[in-house]
């Protein structure tokens, strides 16, 4: 019988990537956590392959230092039609905020790794093989009710986390609606490996009468996957004499290891309210995207980079609970517009016939001679950017040079004095950080704010341009190498109040931060001298790879 606390301040239902990583996240924030699943082993078989910079970056703040698991990076990503040829790419090569724009990995090795990272744990429990029955929400709690082994077990938590994938108990007892399309056309999907044909990208063969996305994997894998013509059955397609068949034009007549075969049919759904009541819904339960951009994961790691610390906050009594409805509000416009991204993907990926691929692959192989045009796609222009509206941020307004509402880049820093150089988010590491570009932020503010700003879970960073020699500072100081943030985006005397997920939540010169710091407590709902959360769980600084 697995350890289930009868009482918790969060519980989490479902321990796929995106349930295990909200765990590690609330485990690092140091929050009570039960996290369950009805599986009592991860699905050996890769699903998920790509993640982008923005998942890694996430994942860099669940404690995942580099190279804790397998990738491949993919430096583009190809359009091929039998009409024009190669008649489109994306460029994936390079780096953004220190990690690859593009990777494919193993899903049951990251999924590992998370779960290793919570054995031990002082603040997450795990039961594998827990399934849940129930929920009923009260004034100030949610009672589940659970079976494990044939037994009945009730937990009493403040807040329930669905991340039940996309068939979701969690969505359906909430009675939310689960509104979009299922895709009439179904999907054979091939993992492989030792296959003789090299590839070292991601190639889309949008050929009507077989539409075949293409692309490498860690381990020596490819995976292809081939849209089923009308009248092909699943028993037809995944049978290993079909399999054989249409691998042929890669396997060159030898024998291939087939690791998986499997007939899926994809869908665009996208949930109406992703809060109700204390009961919060993430990834596949609340979002489902279609294939075609790789951003399946990487919504669900964006939904609980935003959630984690919003749930220890309140838990922890640093914000109140209404701080929790800004989750669905900053998340679900840009899920819902990384949905349609995927919907417009798929019919440049699979025409319905030859006389559409004429008119779209052609459209798109004269965009390419416009160099305006061509940018849009092959430098991810219309990949929409995951910056908010709403929540909870200070409008931009006259005078601002970052980019409230969205992630501060991140760079690389070297502390002075000498020492390994690191990655600012490990830096600013899990709390609120009030960051002063060349100067100390907390100079401008009295002890009381000083102490206010502490007692909600924040701290003070300085970050320095490269050789700059600024005055006397009281906090250690770091220097900007790449220059990303100084002088790029903003001055000496800069100061911006970053939120736990790097979100920048206000910003304006060093004169205003008490002003700046009134305003972001406001925000907060919060004025209370608590200790801030636990910083022992906070990852060791990165080391820069080596030339």
């Amino acid at each position: 019988m697995p350890n289930i606390p009868s009482q918790v301040d969060v519980l989490i239902v479902g321990m796929g990537p995106v349930g295990a990583a909200l765990a590690q996240l609330l485990n690092r924030h140091g929050t009570r956590t039960l996290v369950i699943d009805q599986a009592q082993e991860i699905f050996a078989a890769p699903r998920a392959i790509a993640l982008d910079n923005e998942a890694l970056r996430v994942l860099q703040m669940c404690g995942l230092e580099d190279g804790a698991f397998d990738k491949v990076a993919i430096p583009e990503v190809r359009m091929h039609s039998p009409l024009f040829g190669q008649y489109s790419r994306a460029v994936t090569a390079g780096s953004i905020d220190g990690h690859p724009r593009l990777v494919t990995f193993f899903q049951p090795e990251l999924e590992q790794v998370l779960r290793d990272r919570l054995k031990g744990s002082q603040h997450v429990s795990v039961a594998l093989g827990a399934a849940l029955v129930s929920l009923t929400q009260g004034s100030d709690e949610v009672q589940a009710e659970l079976r494990v082994n044939e037994q009945t077990r009730l937990v009493k938590a403040r807040y329930v986390v669905g991340a039940d994938g996309a068939n979701s108990l969690v969505r359906r007892i909430l009675g939310q609606d689960f509104k979009g399309k299922t895709y009439a056309e179904d999907w054979l999907v091939v993992d492989a490996k030792q296959v003789p044909t090299h590839i070292d990208h991601v190639e889309f063969i949008c050929d009507p009468k077989r539409p075949t996305p293409h692309m490498v994997a860690p381990g020596g894998r490819q995976r292809w996957e081939f849209k089923l013509n009308p009248g092909e059955t699943r028993e037809q397609m995944e049978h290993p004499d079909t399999v054989r068949r249409l691998l042929a034009p890669w396997s060159k007549g030898q024998d291939i290891e087939i690791e998986r075969v499997a007939v899926y049919r994809f869908h665009a759904r996208l949930a109406d309210k992703f809060k109700v009541g204390s009961v919060l819904l993430v990834g596949d339960a609340a979002h489902i995207t279609p294939p075609f951009v790789g951003q399946g994961l990487v919504a669900g790691l964006r939904d609980v980079a935003n959630l984690a610390w919003k749930l220890a906050w309140v838990c922890q009594g640093l914000a109140p609970a209404a701080l929790l409805d800004s989750y669905g509000q900053e998340r679900r416009p840009h899920a819902k517009a990384m949905i349609g991204l995927a919907k417009n993907m798929g019919r440049l990926v699979m025409p319905s016939n030859h006389a559409t691929a004429f008119v779209v692959h052609g459209f798109m192989r004269l965009m390419n001679v416009i160099p305006r045009l061509r940018s849009l796609f092959e430098d991810l222009e219309i990949k929409p950017l995951n910056r908010f509206r709403t929540g909870c941020f200070v409008p931009p307004g006259r005078g601002a040079r970052l980019r409230r509402g969205q992630q501060m880049p991140q760079v690389w820093l070297k502390p002075q004095g000498g020492g390994d150089v690191v990655l600012s988010d490990d830096v600013l590491g899990q709390g609120m950080a009030m960051v002063g570009f060349g100067v100390d932020p907390s100079s401008a503010l009295s002890p009381k704010q000083s102490q206010d700003w502490i007692g909600a879970g924040g701290q003070f960073v300085q970050i320095d341009p490269r050789g700059h020699m600024a005055r006397e500072s009281s906090l250690r100081r770091w220097e900007d190498l790449t220059g990303a943030l100084m002088p790029a985006v903003v001055p000496v005397g800069w100061v911006a109040i970053v939120r736990p997920d790097k979100v920048v939540m206000h910003d304006g010169p060093l004169s205003q931060a008490p002003v700046l710091l009134q305003q972001a407590l406001a925000l907060l709902g919060s004025l209370n001298r608590r200790r801030p959360p636990p910083s022992g769980a906070a990852s060791a600084p990165r080391p820069a790879p080596v030339a």
